[in-house]
Formats: C-alpha cells, sequence, structure tokens
C-alpha cells in the first residue's frame, strides 16, 4: 500500500522527454538521474516531486527507445508508482526489472487530477481517491516479489542466496 501526490501527464509520453538520450552514455549516481527526470516535459517535476508520489498518464506511456534510465530515473526521484491507460511493452517490462509498479488503468488515467492524493494497494488492484475507487488488474504475487526486492537482479540475488 502506498500513498502520495498525483503528477499527470498526457499521452505518449516517451523515453526521450522521462530521461533525455543526451544522458543515457552518462555514468550517473541515482540523485543525479532523479534531478534529470522529466527535464524537458515538466522542469519542475525534479524538484517538487517527493518519494511516495505517482505519475498518472495516458496512453503508451514509455514508447520510444529502450533505455532503462527511463524508470530508474523516476523510481530514484522517489516515484512509487505510474498509472497510465496503456504502456510501451519494453517500458513497462523495464519498469518492473528495476522495481517500479506500473499499473494500467484507464479510469484512473481518466478521472485522476494533478495534486490529487491516492492511495495503492497493489495486491487488492484499487486505488482510492477522494472517496473514488478505481480497479485494475492486481499484481501477480511474482510481480510483487520482484517489486518488493527493488527489481529483477535483487529478486535473483535473494532467489540464489547471493
Amino acid at each position: 500500500m502506498i500513498r502520495g501526490k498525483v503528477w499527470k501527464y498526457g499521452d505518449d509520453v516517451n523515453t526521450d522527454v522521462i530521461y533525455a538520450g543526451k544522458y543515457t552514455y552518462q555514468q550517473l549516481k541515482p540523485e543525479e538521474m532523479a534531478a534529470r527526470a522529466l527535464e524537458d516535459m515538466d522542469p519542475g517535476f525534479a524538484k517538487g516531486v517527493k518519494p511516495g508520489d505517482v505519475i498518472v498518464a495516458g496512453k503508451n506511456f514509455g514508447c520510444g527507445s529502450s533505455r532503462e534510465q527511463a524508470a530508474a530515473c523516476l523510481r530514484a526521484a522517489g516515484v512509487q508508482a505510474v498509472v497510465a491507460e496503456s504502456f510501451a511493452r519494453i517500458y513497462f517490462r523495464n519498469a518492473i526489472n528495476l522495481g517500479l509498479p506500473v499499473l494500467q488503468c484507464a479510469e484512473a488515467a481518466d478521472q485522476l487530477k494533478p495534486g490529487d492524493e491516492v492511495e495503492i494497494d497493489f495486491a487488492g488492484g484499487k486505488i482510492l481517491s477522494g472517496g473514488r475507487v478505481f480497479n485494475f488488474r492486481p499484481l501477480s504475487e511474482s510481480v510483487i516479489e520482484i517489486l518488493e526486492a527493488g527489481g529483477l537482479i535483487e529478486w535473483t540475488k535473494k532467489k540464489l542466496n547471493i
């Protein structure tokens, strides 16, 4: 269960505006990546985002190149989940692999507004906000395990006792 404030964006938010390509081949620390999150689309995001906040967007979130930094920078910035009408498939998988929950819920994506307070129950498949309940397909037990471990690499280490 998480609680946070909504940051709202539209359709086709691509990986280049989530994390600009000019940083792709630079070895940046997580806090440096976080400072560059969404800088070309929303210059106030990196300074205003708080741990636990949630991004809500329209269709095709994460389209474009397959850069993993587009999920990593949001997680480093403290974003606890991305809720969208739909996701680019490779972004969806990269986010899970890096420990960033991604939830498909068209109704929430349509109705939630910037600044709304939300509470998300991953296992129960519910987003709560202002007395409203938005249902999404609950995350599988295996995906929740990966997210709780901090991503696929950490989950694998735990499974292998490394």
